[in-house]
């Protein structure tokens, strides 16, 4: 029959209960780094979300100014009435050419039909 020793355990026992107490140990501090990295990463990639949606509300805020502020394309009316312009404008230095206007009462007429 073994005999079994009462007391303090022996050299393997030592061993095997420190092995249990380190390992335990190992366990719980890697899951509370797990814990850390998971909420780490989580609240960066809030970050980044929130970022994502600020840089696309101040595009977006970009782009209705400058669609607000853009020039408006110039309509075929303005350039028929700028052939007209350029007629009368013809016509005036024609009148002057033949004496009919002096060279001051052209420049008169000339800044009337321009404003």
């Amino acid at each position: 029959m073994p005999l079994r020793r009462f007391g303090r355990p022996g050299l393997i026992g030592l061993a095997a209960r420190t092995a249990v107490v380190a390992g335990t140990a190992s366990a719980v501090q890697g899951a509370s780094m797990r814990h850390q990295q998971e909420r780490a990463r989580g609240q960066y990639e809030q970050q980044q979300y929130e970022a994502a949606q600020q840089q696309a509300q101040f595009e977006a805020a970009a782009q209705s100014a400058a669609a607000q502020y853009a020039a408006p394309a110039p309509s075929a009316p303005p350039a028929q009435g700028a052939d007209d312009m350029i007629a009368k404008l013809q016509q005036l230095a024609s009148l002057r050419d033949s004496g009919v206007l002096s060279e001051s009462e052209f420049a008169a007429a000339k800044q009337k039909l321009l404003s």
